[in-house]
């Protein structure tokens, strides 16, 4: 008879965990469980806001084209230029959460970009509906300064390239009264705090303005609140809507209310 076969088994005595050895398995499992969450919250933070805004700007820019109606856009050799006209329109009075303009950057990418505006710098705004117009600050045309703000980084990210505008930059404003040519001179960063760049004539209190500029005031530097960078152009042209888009713009106009 084989003695293995009848041999009792050797019970095997399983060693007490301790209490110590579960709190750190525990913490262990929690940290694991934090940095699952934490990693799908920075995927949310910083795609899915993006995805999530483009859909919202797109839906906003069609109602707007709506209510602009047909937009005269001339074939390339049918278009002239406008004679400069020095009393630009000033844009219809809008109410707050309003969309009313279009803003056009050629300097963005490779064919540029272009992102609503919209009356009020509120989270609802900025996060979900691009460019935030300022309301405490001049309208587009007038004397002063037409400021806007606008994300760097996630909920659209619409002035993730403003580092990047140099000498002879142009930005283009679409209204329903028409093209507002802005062209870049400055940029600077400051602190949070620093709300006199909002000023008529930024930085200098009580000064009448003497020209129309347009202030983009963002976050700096990147994927940071520490600071801010601010944007200045000066109102170099405009011409009215039914004279057709200014030509550096013709087909990211098409692009934008086809």
């Amino acid at each position: 008879m084989n003695r293995s076969a009848t041999a009792p088994g050797r019970r095997l005595q399983r060693r007490q965990t301790s209490a110590g050895s579960r709190v750190v398995g525990f913490f262990g499992e929690l940290m694991i469980t934090l940095g699952i969450l934490l990693m799908l919250y920075v995927v949310w933070e910083l795609w899915w806001t993006n995805i999530d805004s483009a859909q919202a700007q797109k839906e906003v820019t069609a109602n707007l084209v709506e209510e602009l109606g047909e937009v005269v856009v001339p074939e390339k050799t049918e278009q002239e230029e406008v004679e400069k006209d020095y009393g630009p329109a000033l844009v219809t009075e809008v109410s707050a959460g309003e969309t009313f303009g279009i803003m056009y950057f050629p300097r963005f990418g490779a064919n540029g970009s272009h992102h609503p505006v919209t009356y009020g710098v509120e989270d609802r705004v900025i996060d979900n509906l691009g460019i935030g117009y300022y309301p405490t600050t001049q309208q587009p045309g007038e004397m002063g300064n037409f400021a806007v703000a606008a994300h760097r980084q996630t909920h659209g990210q619409v002035f993730w390239d403003i580092d990047k505008l140099q000498e002879g930059d142009k930005i283009y404003l679409q209204t329903s009264e028409g093209y507002y040519t802005y062209t870049w001179y400055a940029t600077e960063i400051v602190a949070p705090s620093n709300g006199d760049v909002l000023l008529p004539t930024p930085h200098q209190w009580g000064v009448e303005p003497t020209k129309s500029i347009l202030t983009m005031t963002t976050c700096h530097p990147k994927y940071s609140t520490q600071q801010r960078m601010i944007a200045y152009s000066e109102l170099t042209d405009w011409r009215p809507l039914d004279a057709g888009p200014p030509k550096e713009i013709r087909d990211m106009v098409i692009e934008a209310t086809s």
